[in-house]
């Protein structure tokens, strides 16, 4: 069997335990099941964040916001929460999804109405959103003791041994894939990254549908931002400046198309799990933690490469999919 048959997935998943075996071999610790755990929750956030960029990036976009979402509505919930301790974790974290999901919505309209190139729109609301941490927190940190305790503990309850934010990340796992492969819109994501021009005489609003991709990206992005601030008890403008670069990462070295039109689900997944691994390892081998955006960078060039040499066949396969059912796309 040649190598370009073998699932990217399985390919990724073997990567994955061969650099966890050759880590163990000086560090046994690293593999114990507790740590492995750790490093699960750890990656979650960036999970969350790459499923939502996975959708964009399937349309031929690209949402560079995604960071400074999280940061806005992180320091949003921050600093409600200050105002109003008593509030429900439960409403909090819808109004962090809507909150997250209006703000991607300002990009999908700025691509969808106004033909903005999405780079363009993202890289500006980019500074955008971190101009009005500024004037919302005027450049002051929220720190722990101004938190309530339902706050910072909420993504750490347990759950069968696990803590929420992981069980959170399954969850929207679980829900995308469901999208991307049940649904209507999941298939017009993929018919719209790899033909625009066909999906159009499908009867596929392209525009739209790239709104919808924005919209899921900023939800997940703003449900994570509270997750984050909550989890780390700290909300600043800075805050996981620079991290759009590794939900890139995650997606392109996960087998995902940055021409669109192709990719999965479970391979975001494992490409999100093998940054975390890295970034995790990297610590306990004593290197520089600033090798972590040059890491990033040059596994993103890596994987654009193999991506390209690997000559994998675009989301035709999810319209034939469509085709074989007979349900409209």
């Amino acid at each position: 069997m040649s190598i370009r048959n073998i699932p990217r997935e399985a390919i990724l998943g073997l990567v994955i335990v061969a650099l966890c075996g050759v880590i163990a071999a000086r560090f046994p610790n690293f593999v114990r099941p507790s740590n492995l755990l750790s490093v699960a929750t750890d990656t979650a956030p960036l999970i969350m964040l790459a499923l939502g960029q996975f959708a964009v990036i399937l349309t031929r976009c690209i949402d560079l916001s995604v960071a400074a979402n999280l940061a806005l509505t992180g320091m949003i919930c921050a600093l409600l929460n200050m105002a109003m301790p008593g509030f429900p974790m439960v409403l909090m974290l819808a109004l962090a999804l809507v909150i997250g999901a209006f703000l991607g919505a300002v990009n999908g309209v700025l691509v969808w109405k106004v033909g903005i190139p999405p780079i363009v729109v993202t890289l500006g609301t980019m500074t955008v959103f971190r101009g009005i941490i500024f004037l919302l927190s005027g450049g002051s940190w929220v720190n722990a003791h101004e938190m309530s305790d339902s706050f910072t503990q909420f993504p750490r309850i347990p759950f069968l041994g696990v803590e929420l934010l992981a069980w959170i990340a399954v969850i929207a796992v679980t829900g995308v894939y469901l999208l991307v492969t049940r649904t209507p819109l999941g298939r017009a994501f993929y018919a719209v990254g790899g033909n625009p021009h066909a999906a159009v005489y499908t009867g596929i609003d392209v525009g739209r549908t790239q709104f919808l991709a924005f919209v899921l990206s900023g939800a997940l992005a703003g449900m994570t931002g509270y997750l984050w601030v909550a989890r780390y008890a700290v909300a600043y403008v800075e805050i996981a400046n620079g991290f759009e670069l590794d939900v890139v990462a995650a997606c392109v070295i996960g087998g995902v198309a940055i021409a669109g039109g192709a990719g999965s689900v479970g391979g975001v997944v494992l490409g999100a799990l093998f940054l975390g691994v890295i970034k995790n390892a990297l610590p306990v081998v004593n290197i520089s933690p600033f090798w972590q955006l040059a890491i990033s960078g040059a596994a993103i060039i890596i994987a654009v490469a193999l991506n390209a040499r690997s000559n994998r066949p675009k989301g035709r396969i999810i319209l034939k999919k469509a085709e074989h059912s007979h349900e409209p796309v």
